[in-house]
């Protein structure tokens, strides 16, 4: 390189730095000719680093001013990211509030629907197959009657259990402690003064669905009815010709229904303490009753082999038959359907749209005797689970059984049986369906024809556990 062109270099280095700063030009200034190669080198260092220095000294004022920059921005985002956070908590919310009234409207139609059904008489909840069956030895036997069982009933707050016997005193009891909370002892002949109770076999009650009244029937042609609260006596029914055997109140109100071996079925309004009217038509001693919110109620007509259906207001009645014996017991399961049981054995499901049974099972509970002289095994009790398909029948054949109904109450299948030694004389499920409550004696309700003496005369409260549901989806 010639000494012209460094120099120019050299000058142009010089601008150069200059231009960058003071601090370069002073320095070279200040350099002796006779190190001017040096400084050569050592100035292009000095503005190397006088330069990089300068430039890492600008940056943070830059740095700064793009950090306040960026602070507003995040501030604005932030507003930014709260309004869409506060919109999607809105949005989730109202999903939320949509979900919860679909839900309810859900609940609300599921409900109008089963109250339709249950009007109609075609509610069937299916809990039979989840019924389990208990261990004898959870089975509570409460013991106080002296003679045989022949009805019970429970509050419809199953907090108590009322039982009446052939030693025709009526106990109440508590259903958690099983303690006796109350008893009406048997009237004694010729004692003045007493308080009004029974002097003959009891045979059936009823309470009312608001657990104000109690009613009960004897052998006597009497109806007495009671304060279920305090059972103190109010007021004594007569009009029977003969024993009261069923009773029942129309749910949801005090109207009372009894019927009697005299062959008719009265009507009561219990509240006034007042006679309405006597319906006729059995032609045999009828032998139990029962009644639901229409008004009308239905009888087992006993020997006369018919089940009727009466229209209160109507002063009219539906006949069906179906059993070859005698009609002893019966019970509604909804508006529309029932089920009975009769000493031939069977157990009959009807509808009331068919005269005849939608399903007969013959031979519920077995045959019993010797070889060739068999005979089937009474059916003394039945008892149904209110708009449901579970049914219970009892017998003296050492057990009550429970029934499936099938769909459309067309079918009667065994789930299982519970081991009761004893006439089961009285059977009744609990409002909720969390237990069972079995009459057991060593004589049939009606009559002596047999006696088992191994049985005892006692109230078994029968748990039914149900088996847990398996997980929706499984």
């Amino acid at each position: 390189m010639s000494a012209a062109a460094a120099a120019r270099k050299r000058g142009r280095s010089a601008s150069g730095a200059g231009a960058g700063g003071g601090t370069g030009k002073r320095r070279r200034k200040a350099d002796s000719a006779g190190d001017r190669g040096k400084s050569k080198g050592g100035g292009k260092m000095n503005e190397e680093i006088s330069s990089d220095s300068e430039s890492e000294s600008l940056p943070p004022r830059r740095t700064e001013e793009e950090d306040e920059e960026e602070l507003e921005e995040t501030a604005q985002e932030k507003k930014l990211r709260l309004a869409k956070l506060y919109l999607e908590q809105l949005r989730q919310q109202e999903e939320e509030k949509a979900e919860a009234r679909a839900f309810e409207e859900d609940q609300v139609a599921g409900r109008l629907k089963e109250d339709v059904l249950e009007q109609r008489g075609r509610l069937q909840k299916s809990v039979a197959k989840e019924i389990q069956a208990p261990a004898p030895a959870d089975i509570r036997v409460l013991r106080g009657h002296q003679l045989s069982i022949t009805c019970v009933v429970i509050t419809p707050d199953d907090s108590a259990i009322f039982s009446a016997a052939k030693d025709c005193t009526i106990i109440k009891w508590s259903v958690e402690s099983g303690r006796k909370l109350h008893v009406i002892p048997r009237a004694k002949k010729g004692a003045e003064g007493q308080p009004p109770s029974h002097s003959s076999h009891i045979l059936c009650m009823a309470i009312s669905s608001d657990g104000k009244y109690l009613a009960s029937g004897d052998r006597s042609k009497l109806i007495l009815i009671w304060e279920a609260q305090s059972c103190r006596h109010l007021y004594t029914f007569t009009g029977h010709r003969d024993a009261v055997s069923g009773l029942a109140f129309r749910r949801g109100t005090h109207q009372l229904y009894s019927t009697s071996h005299d062959r008719s079925v009265k009507v009561w309004n219990v509240a006034e303490n007042s006679y309405v009217e006597t319906l006729f038509g059995h032609q045999d001693a009828v032998a139990a009753l029962d009644a639901l919110s229409r008004e009308c109620c239905v009888t087992a007509g006993g020997r006369d082999g018919t089940v009727r259906v009466w229209k209160i207001p109507e002063e009219s009645q539906l006949v069906f038959y179906g059993h070859q014996g005698s009609i002893d017991s019966i019970q509604l399961i909804n508006e529309e359907h029932m089920v009975s049981g009769a000493d031939d054995g069977s157990v009959a499901l009807w509808g009331l749209s068919k005269k005849r049974p939608l399903a007969l099972q013959r031979e519920a509970h077995g045959l019993r005797g010797e070889p060739g002289l068999e005979q089937p095994f009474w059916v003394s009790s039945v008892a149904a689970l209110l708009n449901t398909d579970l049914v219970a029948t009892g017998s003296h054949s050492s057990c009550v059984r429970l029934w499936q109904c099938g769909e459309g109450f067309r079918r009667l299948d065994p789930l299982c049986d519970i081991p009761l030694v004893g006439f089961i004389n009285s059977l009744k499920f609990s409002s909720s369906g969390d237990f069972l409550v079995a009459g057991v004696g060593q004589e049939h309700r009606l009559g002596r024809w047999w006696r088992i003496r191994e049985a005892r005369n006692s109230i078994c409260i029968i748990p039914l556990h149900r088996a847990p549901r398996p997980p929706a989806g499984s």
